[in-house]
């Protein structure tokens, strides 16, 4: 199980690098992310190397954060491998809310970074079919 930061961050010119240079400024190394972004702000997710230090860390500087678990299932680097994790899933009957890319440093295999309604009961599932959950 991974835990997740979100950034409630204002959608401007700058924003984005002020958040990496304090990561980098903090050594706290990015994993994975994804952005989303409306008119006037956006959320950034991110798995970092040392969660509660960069909630702490943004929560400081005045960003609102929160920490939440997901999901990290490993796989083979080949066609139709998230359709494996994906088919397993709705198989299951589990909704994913959202999907974003990483990568295992060791392995050099893609990590799929999933959130889900209950990421304890889905992980559980995952390891039962065979997947490498992080």
């Amino acid at each position: 199980m991974l835990k997740q930061i979100s950034v409630f961050a204002e959608n401007k010119k700058g924003c984005l690098q002020n958040i990496t240079g304090l990561l980098k400024d903090n050594d706290i190394n990015i994993l994975g992310s994804v952005t989303n972004d409306s008119a006037e702000y956006g959320i950034i997710r991110m798995v970092v190397s040392e969660p509660e230090r960069c909630l702490k860390v943004l929560g400081d500087a005045g960003y609102i954060c929160r920490s939440t678990k997901v999901l990290g299932i490993e796989c083979p680097d080949e066609v139709g491998a998230l359709d494996q994790v994906l088919k397993a899933l709705y198989e299951s009957n589990i909704n994913v809310n959202y999907i974003y890319l990483s990568f295992n440093r060791e392995s050099g295999r893609p990590i799929m970074i999933m959130h889900t309604e209950d990421a304890d009961a889905v992980e559980n599932i995952l390891i039962s079919r065979g997947f490498r959950a992080l």
